[in-house]
């Protein structure tokens, strides 16, 4: 099975490469904004906060998304891939081929917290 493996360990590792290559942009972004009111104006640092708002949450989810594909990478030269971290069952390649760092099967995934 490391044949049919390899593409998605391949797919994974350029969209690392991508969602590397946003972070000193990202950063950028998130940088302090400056509350000078006699050199900006109110609603430009409006804006201005609004944007390092939001560039924090994408640099935020973009994290997220690296952990995920780091921790596809493991389970891959772990034998792990493809399964179910929560059942254990396989994975449907179907789904793996939507999001190849996905960790539960379509069952276990829908299943609610306990209440």
């Amino acid at each position: 099975m490391q044949i049919k493996y390899d593409k998605f360990k391949s797919r994974l590792l350029k969209q690392r490469e991508e969602l590397e290559a946003l972070v000193p942009t990202g950063a950028e972004a998130a940088q302090p904004v400056e509350l000078d009111q006699s050199r900006v104006g109110r609603l430009s640092r409006m804006d201005a906060m609004q944007a390092q708002a939001m560039s924090m949450e994408t640099g935020r989810r973009r994290d997220i998304q690296l952990s995920r594909i780091e921790s596809a990478l493991r389970r891959i030269d772990d034998d792990g891939f493809g399964d179910c971290v929560t059942c254990g069952e396989p994975i449907e390649i179907k789904r793996l081929e939507f999001d190849a760092a996905v960790l539960q099967c379509v069952d276990c995934a829908n299943i609610g917290p306990e209440v």
